[in-house]
């Protein structure tokens, strides 16, 4: 991780409707950082992600690198920030190759018809990430064959070749078995890390974002109730007053059948 700033976020409030769900939350993401945004449901983690997406709108301040989220192109956002969702409908029947291969146009700066040899890097990058997350031998399957996980596998290379600065993660492991949350998860670590980006993600399993999160960042009623290091945020008495449970207490009660 870098000393240099990612992401800075300062007194950002935004929501619907002129009804503000996120209130004056203010935190900053370094180069190379892991950020989990943590809370119950409705304290507004989605709509929080939705704005420093360049989504909504929204008073306060989103830096990017010094520039601020709102003056700048939505091709120009693209270039910089990439967001992963949770698994959604698919209308068109693209391959994998050519799905991923969309990744890469959101990618480009350029209007024009590419190269030659611009095309071959492209597929280059694109196969580079098929090979990358396994799913090279079914890259002329079309995207409404595929799994769920096949499927997100996809749309998480997309993500990847797109190159961004920046991934944002909403909630990217419901409804996949627990073996793909895992790999999903060890390869956002590996991204991260060996290509010195950064990952923003709205996790709803606290097991996972342990697993993830060198820092948390927990809401509650749409207001910052802790932002530390991630065993701090998880070990806290602030994150049993959100969920209004002891989370500790449940977490070895759901786990007590493996200690038998």
């Amino acid at each position: 991780m870098s000393g240099f700033t990612a992401m800075s976020v300062k007194n950002l409030s935004c929501g619907y409707d002129g009804t503000d769900i996120i209130k004056d939350i203010s935190f900053e993401v370094k180069i190379g950082e892991r950020l989990c945004i943590i809370g119950p449901n409705g304290s507004g983690k989605t709509t929080l992600l939705r704005a420093l997406a360049g989504l909504l709108p929204y008073s306060g301040s989103i830096a990017l690198g010094g520039s601020e989220l709102k003056t700048l192109s939505r091709r120009q956002i693209s270039s910089k920030v990439a967001l992963f969702s949770q698994l959604g409908t698919v209308y068109f029947p693209y391959t994998v190759f050519e799905t991923v291969a969309l990744g890469r146009y959101l990618a480009s700066k350029k209007s024009i018809i590419p190269s030659r040899q611009s095309r071959l890097e492209e597929n280059e990058a694109v196969e580079k990430q098929l090979r990358s997350l396994g799913i090279w031998d079914i890259r002329d399957k079309t995207v409404t064959e595929l799994s769920g996980g096949q499927l997100q596998r996809t749309l998480l290379a997309r993500t990847f070749v797109q190159n961004p600065e920046i991934i944002l993660l909403d909630e990217p492991t419901n409804h996949l078995d627990l073996k793909f949350n895992l790999e999903l998860v060890e390869k956002i670590k590996e991204w991260t890390s060996n290509e010195n980006k950064t990952a923003i993600g709205v996790i709803h399993d606290l097991t996972l974002a342990s697993r993830l999160a060198d820092t948390i960042l927990l809401i509650g009623d749409g207001k910052t109730q802790k932002l530390s290091d991630a065993s701090d945020v998880l070990n806290s008495q602030e994150i049993n007053q959100t969920y209004g449970i002891d989370i500790a207490d449940a977490m070895r009660k759901s786990l007590a059948f493996w200690n038998n």
